[in-house]
């Protein structure tokens, strides 16, 4: 029986104990995430993080087969939901735009959907708008696309509530005119937005690739890469060895990647598939994605591929989707959320 809790569309839940949680996250969790003397600056000149781990998952505005559901019905376990997709701005070349879909989504508002984003953040869970997916075009390639990007994201963040921006672009980016773009983001707003981002695997073989020139440049405002790691077939770790998919070594290798370049642990992320028929391939059983966990952190459940020492607390796991999840008796977040947080 699956034992996530569920809060209603008022945004109440018994879950307040789990804003306390977070702020401390487990006892062990917030004591190993507290900078000693000697790596103290280094972790003061990067992104705020939150104390705790983050669970992120993507919540669609469309139809796939999974499962239809308002964002009310998100459970607790969540705490950084990724509302898929924005949209090209019909008149701003590189701005974004918002559709809630209602009519994919059973009749469901944009009234209601603005009430229940309020509710999830008045019960602690943050919520951005994330750009890109399978199918979307989003492009910011020159200064004016930057710009347009930078202020239609900040319109819908004012709109909205949004906390931040996702960048799932998965048909390439301008690493230079992104930064631009999300520096702007930055200084638009009033608080830090949370800046996270979802590359495929073939992203970051290399220091050459935009997405991994992209987060070295906004290393001090990134919140976590989120890195996809499905549908990407065997991959080379950082250890040169090659890796296959759907193991929690390719996991584990992979991110090893994030975990050495100029990146503080807390900005580094898992992202894998809720269900085998939330991706074409790379499907890890959520008890797989806590050995990589325990791998990474620990040094404990490793497989063939083992760090050379122990990173400590990264900055979470990353699923698509919830509605995915949710289609499977939120059998991911039942088993990650608790040895995350």
């Amino acid at each position: 029986m699956s034992t996530h809790r569920k809060r209603n569309r008022t945004g109440v839940r018994a879950g307040v104990a789990l804003t306390a949680a977070l702020a401390l996250g487990a006892a062990g969790v917030a004591a190993a995430q507290t900078p000693g003397p000697q790596e103290a600056d280094t972790v003061a000149d990067t992104a705020p993080q939150q104390d705790g781990q983050w669970l992120t998952g993507y919540w669609h505005n469309f139809d796939n087969g999974s499962t239809v559901m308002p964002l009310a019905d998100v459970p607790e376990e969540y705490n950084l939901v990724a509302v898929a997709f924005a949209d090209n701005h019909p008149e701003l070349d590189g701005g974004i735009t918002f559709d809630v879909a209602g009519d994919e989504l059973d009749g469901y508002t944009d009234e209601e959907f603005r009430d229940d984003l309020a509710g999830l953040q008045d019960a602690g869970t943050s919520v951005i708008i994330s750009v890109g997916g399978e199918l979307g075009h989003v492009d910011v390639t020159d200064p004016e696309q930057a710009e347009n990007f930078a202020e239609t994201t900040h319109e819908l963040m004012e709109d909205y509530g949004f906390d931040g921006v996702d960048i799932d672009l998965e048909h390439g980016i301008d690493a230079e005119h992104m930064t631009d773009a999300l520096q702007q983001l930055d200084g638009l707003a009033d608080t830090d937005p949370i800046i996270t981002m979802a590359p495929q695997t073939i992203d970051f073989q290399s220091p050459d690739e935009d997405y991994y020139q992209l987060a070295e440049n906004i290393s001090d405002i990134l919140t976590l890469v989120n890195m996809q790691y499905y549908n990407s077939g065997s991959m080379e770790g950082c250890d040169g060895s090659v890796y296959e998919q759907g193991t929690s070594d390719f996991v584990a290798a992979l991110a090893c990647i994030q975990l050495e370049m100029d990146l503080e642990p807390h900005q580094v992320g898992l992202g894998l598939p809720a269900t085998e028929d939330a991706a074409g391939g790379g499907y890890l059983e959520p008890e797989g994605v806590v050995d990589a966990l325990d791998c990474l952190e620990e040094g404990s459940s490793c497989g063939s591929f083992s760090p050379e020492s122990p990173y400590g607390p990264i900055g979470g796991v990353m699923t698509w989707s919830i509605n995915w999840d949710a289609a499977n008796g939120y059998a991911f977040a039942d088993t990650v959320a608790p040895r995350l947080n």
